[in-house]
């Protein structure tokens, strides 16, 4: 007969098991709270989401509609009369890479000087846009712009829009990071080779 001490060891190693096979899931981890949001249109969304994702300091991105007042869908927002901008948002580590940075990146890697058009994708959701989230913000992008333009690194006016930022809508799951799921899908985004430098303090 087993003893008292056998039974309450194999009581506790049975209560134990279970916890061993089904450990409770780890919740989903949250952005620190010292990232920083900036939301930038700058033509088809699959080219800039790519390029901005690769960049060292940028925490996560995601592709979605914005300049619109209501929820849209890819083929709405296709027919160019929504008001909407195929726009990134994206979190980035300010200790890493500042705002004036990334938006150096910005007017270097696609054209802001054509009108609803960048490349052969034509319509007002391909606009050039920044969507400010602070009045810091808002001041950097247009300080910069002002750089850039007395620098006429860009032979053409710049018609980029500065705007506070609205709502965001996230586009389909299929759109998001669609490059990385269709390695050589189209793209028109690049680093240009123009010479100015991010906003001096």
């Amino acid at each position: 007969m087993r003893s008292a001490r056998t039974l309450l060891a194999l009581f506790a190693l049975a209560s134990f098991v279970p916890a061993l096979a089904a450990p409770p899931k780890a919740a989903a981890p949250t952005p620190p709270s010292n990232y920083e949001t900036a939301t930038l249109a700058a033509g088809c969304f699959w080219g800039t989401e790519e390029f901005f994702r690769k960049v060292p300091g940028v925490m996560a991105t995601r592709v979605g509609y914005s300049g619109g007042k209501d929820k849209a869908s890819y083929e709405q927002v296709s027919n160019g009369n929504t008001g909407h901008a195929e726009t990134l948002e994206l979190k980035f580590d300010p200790k890493k890479i500042s705002y004036e940075q990334l938006l150096t990146l910005f007017f270097k890697m696609h054209d802001p000087t054509t009108p609803n058009q960048q490349g052969n994708d034509i319509g007002p959701q391909y606009r050039s846009a920044i969507f400010t989230h602070s009045e810091e913000q808002k001041k950097t992008a247009e300080k910069l712009l002002e750089k850039i333009t007395r620098s006429k690194a860009w032979s053409r006016p710049i018609v980029t829009e500065i705007k506070p930022a609205g709502s965001f809508f996230q586009a389909e799951d299929y759109h998001q990071k669609y490059l990385v799921k269709n390695p050589g899908g189209y793209d028109n985004h690049f680093l240009r080779d123009l010479n100015f430098d991010p906003v001096q303090r």
